[in-house]
């Protein structure tokens, strides 16, 4: 197990040479493997940057983010200038019918409302979202209609882990309960939890993906 001041120390190089993030404004604590990032960032996009960096690196169970999203004066946007972006997102977005998602928008939170047939177009939504000018946070609500049982549904993520690896995966523990997946077990590298974790939301049938993976 690697102590806490490496953990730290290696995530603040991992910060540092992420160019989406500004590690002058983050700092970064470690104890007992958890990492808090606290500090300043000037986006929401940036936000989610900074706690990917950190969940990447090996030895890390789990990250506390304490990040203030303080948009500079050039990037900021009313919350109808906002809600109108969001809607042209929507309306980009191929199979998404943008009236079955409703928006709002207040302080430059964007709250995402509705029912999709699928996870994949939720999760697309959102991420175009996440990187909008003005943006301090996104909560997406959208329910996502399963109609796959348990049994497919690990199944499926199962062949399609094993479809883009070779290395046996078998000891990766998977929890159905309503189309909500838990992965779990240790994986050798960021790739490896991509893998699975992406597997997962791939998977018709998937409402929601808990990632309990922790890095070898």
């Amino acid at each position: 197990m690697k102590p806490d001041s490496q953990i730290r120390q290696e995530v603040e190089d991992e910060l540092a040479a992420n160019a989406a993030v500004d590690a002058n404004h983050i700092g970064v604590s470690a104890s007992n493997a958890i990492v808090t990032l606290s500090g300043e960032v000037a986006s929401y996009a940036e936000k989610l940057a900074a706690e990917k960096s950190a969940m990447s690196i090996s030895g890390v169970d789990a990250v506390v983010v304490k990040l203030d999203v303080k948009v500079p004066q050039s990037n900021r946007r009313t919350d109808e200038d906002i809600a109108v972006g969001v809607r042209g997102v929507l309306d980009w977005i191929a199979g998404l019918d943008e009236y079955s998602v409703k928006v709002k928008v207040e302080k430059g939170c964007v709250t995402l409302v509705g029912e999709l047939q699928d996870a994949y177009r939720s999760r697309i939504a959102e991420q175009h979202i996440s990187h909008m000018r003005g943006v301090v946070g996104v909560s997406n609500q959208i329910r996502i209609r399963g109609t796959a049982s348990s049994v497919d549904i690990e199944q499926n993520i199962r062949k399609a882990i094993e479809r883009h690896t070779e290395r046996e995966l078998k000891h990766i523990g998977i929890e159905i309960e309503d189309g909500k997946v838990a992965v779990s077990g240790r994986v050798s590298s960021p790739a490896e939890r991509a893998l699975v974790c992406g597997a997962a939301r791939g998977t018709r049938g998937v409402t929601a993906v808990e990632d309990r993976l922790t890095l070898a």
